[in-house]
C-alpha cells in the first residue's frame, strides 16, 4: 500500500474544513489517516459490479475489531443481499435508491437477547438488561463496530453511507429481519462500489474550534463558527450542483416538529414493544 504523502494528507484536511489549512504536519502520514480523512459518503453504487468474494468475512473481522464494553458484545448484523428484500427494505426507509442499487446492505443491531439467552439457560438473574444502559451499551457497540466496518471498506476501495432511515418504520423492519426481542436495528449500511460516472465529494464540517474543548467544556462561539461553517457549505453545495442552502437552516428544519422525523418521533414505543430496557 502506497504510504500517503503530508502534502496528500493536508489537501484531505482543508477539504474537510473547507480550505482552512493544519496548523501541524500529522505525527505520521499513514494509509489509515489518509482512509479516515477521505471518507465521503456514496449514495450512487455500479448496480451490476459484485463485491470481491471474500468481502464480507473480512469486514465483519473489522467490526468484531472495535472496542466492546466490558467485552460483552451486544451487537449483532444481518447482511441483505436479496434484490426484493432489499428493495422492501427501502421501502420501509424513505425509499431511498441507494438500498436497492447497492449489493450489500448490513443492518446493525443492537442485541441483549443473546445475554438473555444464556441468563435463562444459566436460571440466573438478568435485571441489568432492562435499564437505558444497557441498551446505550448496546447502541454504542453497534456504532462502533459499524464505523470499523465502513473504514475496512473504504480501505478496499468500495464505497459506503450509513441508512439512519432504518428507524423510520423499526416494527416493519424488525419482522423483515425476524429480529426477537431484546434486539433492535441501530443503523444500516449500504455498501458498494460507487458510480464513477456520479462522483462525490469529501464533504466539509464544523470548524474543529466549534467542537473541540480543552479540559472542560467551554462555551463557543457557535453563532459565529455557524455562520462562517454556513458559508463554507454554501460553497460546497454550489460546486456539487445542489441547492446552496445554509447548514443551520437545514438542520433547525430537520428538528422542527415530530412529522420531520419521519416516524422515529415512535422510537420509545417500538423499543418498548421490542423489549429494550428503557429504565
Amino acid at each position: 500500500m502506497t504510504q500517503p504523502t503530508s502534502d496528500t494528507l493536508a489537501s484531505l484536511f482543508r477539504s474537510r474544513y473547507g480550505g482552512e489549512s493544519p496548523r501541524s504536519e500529522p505525527p505520521a502520514a499513514n494509509p489509515v489517516l489518509e482512509t479516515l480523512l477521505a471518507h465521503r459518503s456514496v449514495r450512487t453504487f455500479d448496480a451490476e459490479r459484485a463485491l470481491p468474494p471474500g468481502t464480507l468475512e473480512w469486514l465483519i473481522a473489522a467490526a468484531q475489531s472495535a472496542p466492546s464494553s466490558s467485552n460483552l458484545q451486544t451487537w449483532s448484523v444481518v447482511a441483505v443481499e436479496d434484490p426484493e428484500r432489499k428493495a422492501r427494505i427501502a421501502e420501509y426507509a424513505g425509499r431511498q435508491a441507494q438500498v436497492r442499487e447497492a449489493p450489500l446492505l448490513l443492518v446493525w443491531l443492537a442485541d441483549v437477547a443473546r445475554l438473555r439467552t444464556l441468563a435463562d439457560d444459566a436460571a440466573v438473574p438478568i435485571e441489568g438488561a432492562d435499564f437505558l444502559d444497557t441498551s446505550l451499551m448496546a447502541v454504542i457497540d453497534a456504532a462502533l463496530a459499524a464505523q470499523n466496518a465502513v473504514t475496512a471498506a473504504e480501505s478496499l476501495g468500495l464505497g459506503t453511507v450509513y441508512l439512519g432511515a432504518i428507524r423510520n418504520r423499526p416494527e416493519e423492519v424488525a419482522a423483515e429481519l425476524g429480529l426477537p426481542p431484546g434486539v433492535f436495528a441501530v443503523v444500516g449500511l449500504c455498501i458498494g462500489w460507487p458510480d464513477p460516472a456520479r462522483p462525490t465529494a469529501v464533504k466539509p464540517r464544523l470548524p474543529q474550534r466549534a467542537v473541540l474543548s480543552h479540559e472542560r467544556h467551554a462555551a463557543s462561539d457557535t453563532v459565529g463558527h455557524v455562520k462562517h461553517y454556513d458559508a463554507t457549505m454554501q460553497s460546497f453545495y454550489a460546486s456539487q450542483g445542489m441547492p446552496a442552502v445554509r447548514w443551520s437552516d437545514h438542520s433547525l428544519a430537520r428538528l422542527r416538529d415530530p412529522a420531520q422525523l419521519r416516524g422515529r418521533h415512535r422510537l420509545v414505543e417500538a423499543l418498548a414493544a421490542q423489549r429494550i430496557g428503557l429504565r
